[in-house]
């Protein structure tokens, strides 16, 4: 990824065809016993939060916190900006073209009481017990990532 990043000046912004940086979030809420989940209208599967860089974004945390503010519509989120983790997978997204996707992954965490507001991007979003996810979400990343938050607490 530091390569790429190297080679790459634009290499978080979406119109950078040889693929792009994003950022996601996973969204705990205080107790770390819940995740927000959205279901994701391209993917069809039930995803943690996050997309695209965006030029007014001076970071990649700042576009984790961003994108999780956006799509759940809950203020007050908190963003932790150690990494959890960072995956790189093939994608077709707003380019319409193939490409592929250098995803950086932060934990969040909602305010206690948070209510969530599906955004337009989304044609679900669920709060989920960590240990009950559904059938359909990307059971493998979920539990990683929510493992690996685990051990911050």
């Amino acid at each position: 990824m530091l390569a790429f990043l190297d080679s790459n000046p634009d290499a978080c912004l979406r119109a950078n065809e040889a693929g792009h940086f994003t950022a996601s979030s996973l969204v705990l809420d205080t107790s770390g016993t819940h995740v927000l989940l959205t279901l994701h209208p391209k993917v069809g599967r039930w995803i943690q939060l996050g997309g695209h860089c965006e030029p007014s974004d001076s970071t990649v945390v700042d576009a984790a916190l961003r994108e999780a503010t956006e799509e759940s519509g809950i203020a007050d989120l908190t963003v932790d900006p150690i990494m959890l983790s960072a995956h790189t997978h093939p994608i077709t997204c707003s380019l319409g073209k193939p490409t592929r996707h250098l995803d950086l992954r932060f934990l969040v965490r909602a305010p206690d009481g948070a209510r969530a507001v599906r955004s337009e991007e989304s044609t679900d979003l669920r709060w989920w017990p960590v240990d009950a996810l559904p059938d359909d979400a990307e059971r493998e990343t979920i539990d990683h990532l929510v493992s690996l938050a685990a051990r911050r607490r």
